[in-house]
């Protein structure tokens, strides 16, 4: 899949995700914001109901859509004979997709009404949305090859090696940009990175690279580089920065994504055994959908 097809196939995946629930929440608006012991008299209450035709069908249709959504994610992920089955990162993307989508229509299932056994459900399937963000954020600064398999930090270094023998070739003579380049290009400024100093630093190293990369291009148009030689080499001045950042912060990465799992595992089980329950008592009282 080239850049374009990605990007169409994410865009197309955000835009049918926020279309969904903006159409939802006019078509339903009215029901939705009467108080709960008006809905009975209300003329939407007999389709957008939990039990009802919509009401019903956005439940199915949602719990369907986050089962898919992990099971497939999951089978790509651990089953090596799936590993070549296109990338694991297109595979996050779908997972994600419907793991965001399928909430919302359960969300809309319930009418915003919620509580005994399937508050739990409910609640736990908020807490697995909200950690599956913080976990795509851990896992997008583990750096990995295009099959999704980790990097150890050899290869990484091998990486930086190879992109640096590049950048400083075009800088050699430019003593005060490529001094400047291998400072902030270097692990060893990230040693004195805390939590507290995050926000002023990413800041503070937006303008920094930023203007790294306008001395960059110019260099590069002094010497004679064509458009496409310097575009190829600014992405490669720009990777090489990445990676140092990913090497300074790998182990604590992986740390973090370890016990990212810990947590995120429990309320998504606890989600499904829940949603489960439900079904099953939901069937056993007899309530159908349009079967």
């Amino acid at each position: 899949m080239n850049k374009t097809l990605h990007k169409i196939y994410v865009g197309l995946f955000l835009v049918v995700g926020i279309s969904v629930t903006i159409l939802l929440g006019i078509n339903g608006y009215q029901y939705y914001t009467t108080p709960l012991e008006e809905r009975f008299f209300s003329p939407d209450h007999i389709s957008l109901k939990p039990s009802g035709a919509w009401g019903h069908g956005f439940g199915i249709i949602g719990t369907l859509m986050m089962i898919v959504g992990v099971g497939v994610y999951m089978i790509r992920k651990r089953y090596r004979k799936f590993f070549n089955v296109g990338y694991l990162k297109h595979w996050l993307e779908f997972h994600i997709f419907l793991c965001s989508v399928g909430p919302v229509l359960v969300l809309y299932h319930t009418a915003f009404k919620f509580g005994g056994i399937v508050s739990i459900s409910f609640w736990s399937m908020v807490l697995v949305v909200l950690s599956g963000v913080v976990g795509r954020f851990i896992y997008i600064q583990i750096p990995r090859t295009i099959q999704g398999q980790e990097l150890s930090i050899n290869e990484l270094n091998l990486m930086k090696e190879k992109l640096a023998l590049r950048i400083r070739n075009v800088l050699s003579e430019d003593s005060s940009t490529l001094s400047e380049f291998e400072k902030i290009s270097s692990t060893d400024r990230y040693k004195t990175f805390g939590l507290t100093t995050a926000i002023g630093f990413y800041i503070r190293d937006y303008f920094h690279t930023k203007n790294l990369m306008r001395l960059f291009r110019k260099r590069m148009i002094l010497i004679g580089l064509n458009k496409s030689e310097r575009k190829e080499l600014i992405e490669a001045a720009k990777s090489e920065i990445v990676i140092a950042r990913r090497i300074a912060f790998l182990r604590t990465s992986q740390k973090l994504f370890h016990w990212w799992h810990i947590f995120h595992l429990p309320f998504a089980v606890s989600m499904f055994v829940v949603m489960i329950i439900h079904v099953i008592v939901t069937i056993v009282f007899g309530y159908k959908w349009i079967f």
